[in-house]
């Protein structure tokens, strides 16, 4: 049944192949299509496939760590000195992978001395604002140095301590500050 039906489609088209691709239906000399190897990108074996990947995804588990190490929040309030080498790596890091902008940083340095001065009621709540916001400008921004500081700002706004809110601050003021 299936072959009568190809074969009637087939009588509809015509001698070449007809169809809306001109003369020839889109086909080599003779009206045949030369072998799939012979295009570009031919030669895909199974189900379209390029080369053999083993099921991997591209980027992923190539033996490189994801990036740097988070920055301990514990740490961070208590050394000042750990504070100053997160500041300086961050920046460093912001030099190398992206192209963010000093207003940029300022804005958001604005928007974090905002959020400590906030009533204690409200802290919290501007900070996870705070955090939305962040996440935002690092996306838009393609600003991926930054993500170690949206995870610490998460764990600043968890634990939801004064000096925590005073020390990420801080943080942020000495990125800006060595970003000039």
């Amino acid at each position: 049944m299936a072959e009568e039906q190809q074969q009637q489609a087939q009588e509809k088209r015509g001698p070449g192949g007809g169809g809306e691709r001109g003369p020839g239906g889109g086909r080599g000399p003779g009206g045949e299509r030369g072998p799939r190897g012979d295009r570009p990108g031919g030669d895909r074996g199974p189900r379209g496939e390029r080369g053999d990947r083993g099921g991997e995804r591209r980027g992923f588990d190539r033996g490189r760590p994801e990036g740097p190490p988070e920055i301990e929040l514990d740490k961070l309030i208590g050394d000042s000195l750990y504070l100053d080498n997160q500041a300086h790596s961050i920046v460093s890091r912001m030099r190398d992978m992206d192209s963010g902008t000093k207003s940029q940083l300022r804005r958001l340095y604005s928007a974090v001395r905002r959020a400590v001065r906030a009533p204690e009621s409200e802290r919290q709540h501007e900070f996870v604002m705070l955090r939305a916001r962040l996440a935002y400008t690092i996306a838009r921004h393609g600003l991926r140095s930054l993500d170690q500081l949206e995870k610490l700002l998460l764990q600043v706004t968890r634990k939801n301590d004064i000096r925590g809110y005073e020390r990420f601050k801080d943080l942020f003021e000495a990125i800006v500050a060595y970003n000039e």
